[in-house]
């Protein structure tokens, strides 16, 4: 999954139009929405391509869902970054943060206010 989220960051185009991008869903309430959908779909197909390697549910999903959760905090610092570091540099740090946390070491072990956000943001069934 590391490996897969580092080679997503090939794909994207300039740092300065990401921003861009960015900014742009931010302010709207209905590309946030479809922004979702997207990174709703894409957990799906990556859970999809984990079931054809064997995984099995529910660690499929789980390990998706995740791997979302990890693109998703890496991009953010992506953008943010003012220096030029790399989108696999970042997916490995969002990795290191997210082992931290689930082992408990992570300083203060509470939710960064990204993860915060991701929850209040994400549907509910």
């Amino acid at each position: 999954m590391a490996a897969a989220l580092e080679a997503a960051g090939a794909a994207f185009p300039r740092r300065a139009l990401s921003r861009q991008r960015h900014v742009v869903i931010a302010a709207s309430q209905e590309l946030q929405e479809r922004e979702l959908i997207k990174l709703a779909m894409l957990s799906t197909a990556l859970a999809d391509a984990l079931r054809r390697r064997g995984v099995g549910d529910p660690a499929a999903g789980l390990a998706a869902d995740v791997g979302i959760a990890v693109f998703t905090s890496a991009f953010q610092r992506w953008v943010d970054a003012p220096d030029e570091r790399d989108f696999a540099e970042l997916v490995r740090a969002s990795l290191a943060d997210l082992r931290a946390v689930t082992a408990g070491t992570a300083r203060g072990a509470r939710p960064s206010r990204l993860l915060r956000r991701q929850v209040a943001a994400a549907p509910r069934p």
